[in-house]
Formats: C-alpha cells, structure tokens, sequence
C-alpha cells in the first residue's frame, strides 16, 4: 500500500501491494486438500472463481487509495474518506459483487492443506510515515480504516484497524478456510502539515507455518 498526501490539497495516497451474500460476516470452509495459499489486496490476478474451480494468480497493479484535502481543511481534525484505483470488488471465492469499488478495497483469500489444526497470518509492513519531496512526515497512524461487505452482518474476519509502525498482525485465517472483507480507508487529518505529495507503502503478507 503507498501511501501519499498531496498538495494544500493535501493527497493521500496507498498503494496496496500483497505477497454470495452471507447472513454474517463472509467466511466459508474448503475442503482439505493440497497446501496452497492465496491473498488478494484490491486487484488481483485468479481465473473463475473458487466454487468453479478456478486458478489463483499471481500478480496484479498495486492499487492507490488517495485523498485530497483542501487547503483550507488542514489539520482541522474532521476524518478525510479515501478513494482507490481498486477496478473490481468481485468476490473469487463464488464470483459476487461483494466490495463497493473504488470507495472500497478487497481484502480476502484463503489457507488449505490436508490435515487439521493451524492457521495463517495475515499481516502489514508499515513504514513508520508517508513523506514527501522535501522530506516532511505524516505518521501513518493517521491512516484507520474500516471492514464491511455487501450483504454482511456481524464481525469482520479481517476486523477495522488504524496502521502501526512495524510488522502488524490484521487476521488470522485458519485452516480450510476462505475469508474476505471490504476496507474503506479514512486520513484523520490531525495535523498541520506542508503542501506536497506524502507517500508510503504497506504491504500485506498471507503466511503459514
């Protein structure tokens, strides 16, 4: 994810990089079968869907999520809603129109193997501030978002957060599961800060023992 503020129009920018309709949040059990891994962060690579016995990809863009804060709303405390470059929010797991694109990014995949017991880990690399040109910051726990998805109720597998410097743990997807949720991500705009183009990256790791 790159992160980027712009301007007295500030921007903020996120690039986000990764290694049907439920009564609750979506999760969904797989058969066991051989070990394999997938994440998606917004646009990913995977052909048909998992129901159809699709193929998982790897690849994508990097996707942006931005903001443009006017100059004269610097710093004034009131939360800034992001938009992405995200261009499909299509569940691969049955193929539904599960995330509200470009306000919103997927977050979903899933971890299988034969056996019982265990679980992946979702995680971020978080830089510890978005910069700019002349070398100013913006703590990129000024970055928070929220969880949801179309036709969902309840908690989220992959829950809101706020970035945090360092290697920050977001989910835990256990065995023979598939789990995917929709972020939304706000700029709380709390400070005061120089006009230019603030970037950073995080990036997102799905990984198993």
């Amino acid at each position: 994810m790159t992160a980027a503020l712009r301007g007295l129009s500030l921007c903020a920018c996120l690039a986000l990089a990764a290694f049907a309709p439920a009564a609750d949040a979506f999760t969904a059990n797989l058969n066991p079968g051989t070990r394999a891994i997938y994440l998606r962060v917004g646009d990913g690579v995977y052909t048909g869907s998992y129901t159809g016995n699709g193929t998982p990809g790897n690849g994508g863009g990097i996707d942006v999520v931005s903001v443009t804060v006017p100059a004269a709303a610097v710093g004034n405390g009131v939360d800034q809603v992001m938009t992405t470059t995200a261009s499909s929010g299509v569940s691969n797991y049955d193929s539904y129109a599960f995330c509200n694109v470009p306000a919103q990014i997927y977050v979903g995949g899933f971890y299988r193997r034969t056996g019982s017991g265990g679980a992946a880990t979702l995680t971020a690399t978080v830089p510890a501030g978005l910069t700019n040109a002349q070398g100013e910051t913006i703590a990129f726990s000024q970055i928070s978002w929220t969880s949801s998805g179309n036709g969902d109720t309840g908690a989220q597998p992959i829950p809101a957060g706020t970035f945090q410097p360092g290697n920050q743990v977001l989910a835990s997807f256990p065995i023979n599961t598939w789990r995917e949720s929709c972020h939304t991500f706000r700029y709380a705009n709390d400070a005061v800060v120089g006009a230019g183009t603030y970037t950073g990256r995080v990036t997102y790791t799905l990984s198993a023992p």
